[in-house]
């Protein structure tokens, strides 16, 4: 499948401290249960104690050391189902104050909707293809702190979109599919805004995917600058050998080949760096305030 046509993920304010952040991430089933409002019944039913009971008292009674055994085994496998069981409870509970306390602070793929899920994921996409690149890695675009800079940038995105989707509900609540006649201009400026809104969003996220692009200039030529260094240390020994096996007018040639080929990638490097870093500084010169 297509990873464009995937479902973004889950976004987190990455301010957030990183225990919280964490927190958050590790139990996204409980983030979709904070935000539907329903919550899991917690508590601890006391018939799961009747029939280690049972067997217990059946055994005084009819004193029969077999049932006394059955009964004290079952109650211990019991006892520590239900350990284990209020052990899981508490961490749920725990989990899901957290959840509800920053509910503000995280954006589900469900919160959004389809158009919008499919902006917040080409800006993932986006985003990812910077962070996972060679030359990122290298240290030569980080012209902004990619590693803080982009998180905060999918972050604005996803919120924005988060409340662009839910005005669009609301407008499909109330707007009627067949409004009166000469009531079209009365709604029209509500339909404006969001509209305006959307196209702001997209062409922040085409921002980052020319800036993504421009990264993946930038490895293909990092690859083959690295290729031709790794050549270049042995440029003596072509040299030798053109001028040891070709006329010495062809030799001269060849060597100027050598030197302007090394010459042309590395000049295709640089520029290609430059343009990244220029995308870069077009995401700088227009923050998403």
């Amino acid at each position: 499948m297509d990873p464009r046509a995937l479902p973004p993920r889950l976004v987190i304010d990455p301010t957030l401290p990183p225990v919280i952040s964490h927190e958050l991430r590790s139990s996204q089933h409980l983030l979709r249960v904070a935000r539907s409002g329903r919550l899991p019944d917690t508590r601890h039913s006391a018939l799961i104690f009747l029939l280690p009971g049972l067997l217990l008292a059946l055994s005084l009674l009819t004193r029969t050391p077999l049932l006394f055994l059955a009964g004290t085994g079952v109650g211990m496998i019991v006892l520590f189902r239900w350990m284990a069981q209020d052990t899981y409870n508490r961490s749920t509970r725990r989990k899901l104050r957290a959840a509800q306390a920053h509910a503000d602070r995280y954006v589900l793929p469900e919160d959004l909707d389809h158009p919008c899920q499919m902006l917040l994921r080409r800006a993932q996409n986006a985003a990812e293809t910077v962070l996972g690149s060679r030359v990122h890695a290298a240290g030569l675009i980080d012209t902004i702190d990619n590693q803080v800079s982009l998180p905060e940038e999918i972050w604005q995105i996803a919120h924005r979109l988060r409340r662009l989707s839910a005005m669009h509900a609301e407008q499909g609540r109330i707007i009627p599919r067949e409004l009166p006649a000469g009531m079209e201009d009365a709604f029209r400026p509500y339909t404006k805004a969001l509209d305006a809104a959307w196209t702001s969003l997209a062409r922040r996220v085409r921002h980052l995917e020319k800036y993504a692009k421009q990264v993946r200039k930038a490895d293909k030529a990092y690859s083959a600058h690295r290729r031709l260094e790794a050549l270049a240390a042995r440029t003596p020994e072509y040299q030798a050998l053109i001028a040891d096996t070709v006329r010495d007018e062809m030799a001269y040639e060849r060597i100027r080949e050598l030197t302007d080929h090394a010459a042309h990638v590395r000049k295709m490097f640089e520029e290609s760096i430059l343009q990244a870093r220029q995308a870069a500084g077009e995401l700088i010169r227009t923050p998403l305030t």
